[in-house]
């Protein structure tokens, strides 16, 4: 009885604190990278000024769009009418919920961190849009928000549908769609690159707590489903 609640216990608990623990550390060399002015943010200026340079009107419009469905206005939207419909579909309110919560924690998470830090943004005359921006720099709000989006979503997915091909197409999409995003906010010369990697650290984290969340709700499966196909 013992062995069993231990595994239980481990299985709930194991796989959330090693996210939570290896985003902090992530988020954590960040700031202090941030703070100390070596490692990482030694070459944050030489990123930015690389991405600067390298503009062409094309890659500014397609890289403007990703960061504008990506930001504060209409990304909320968008998980808001996807969790509705989820709830619409599967009558399920638990995963919608907890993916809008995951949400609202990480935009709340993300803009403590930038009050508490007050790292200034990059030099307005790097901006596409100069003035744009006006909160603090680190971290990045937009990185965080799709990030978190992506690894929740995707946990909440593919943990009830054991799909070798589902996981790894996840997997896909989601470090492109949240490295797509981050380098938007470099090349329109809103972000260094360190803000960006904080906030995937940040979502790693928040993936972490979410994952501790759900698993002490839903409970150990008694006997995982495992799809072999693709259907």
């Amino acid at each position: 009885m013992a062995s069993a609640r231990t595994t239980r216990l481990l299985w709930t608990f194991l796989p959330g604190l090693v996210l939570i623990g290896g985003g902090l550390l992530v988020f954590a060399k960040m700031l202090d990278d941030v703070r100390e002015h070596d490692d990482f943010a030694s070459v944050d200026q030489a990123v930015l000024d690389w991405m600067v340079a390298h503009r062409a009107p094309w890659l500014t419009s397609v890289l403007s769009a990703i960061t504008f469905v990506s930001g504060p206005v209409v990304l909320p939207i968008l998980v808001l009418v996807a969790c509705v419909g989820w709830w619409w579909r599967t009558r399920e309110w638990w995963r919608p919920s907890l993916l809008a919560g995951a949400m609202l924690g990480s935009t709340v998470l993300g803009l403590a961190a930038k009050h508490v830090v007050d790292r200034p943004r990059p030099p307005v005359e790097t901006m596409v849009i100069p003035g744009a921006e006006h909160t603090a720099s680190f971290p990045s709000g937009h990185t965080l928000g799709a990030a978190t989006l992506l690894l929740v979503a995707g946990y909440l997915v593919c943990s009830r549908r054991r799909s070798v091909a589902l996981l790894v197409g996840w997997g896909v999409a989601t470090v492109v769609g949240t490295l797509l995003v981050a380098v938007s906010r470099l090349y329109l010369g809103y972000h260094f690159l360190t803000d960006a990697i904080a906030s995937m650290g940040l979502a790693v984290a928040g993936l972490g707590l979410v994952s501790i969340v759900d698993r002490w709700h839903t409970g150990r499966p008694s006997a995982p489903v495992v799809v072999t196909g693709d259907g």
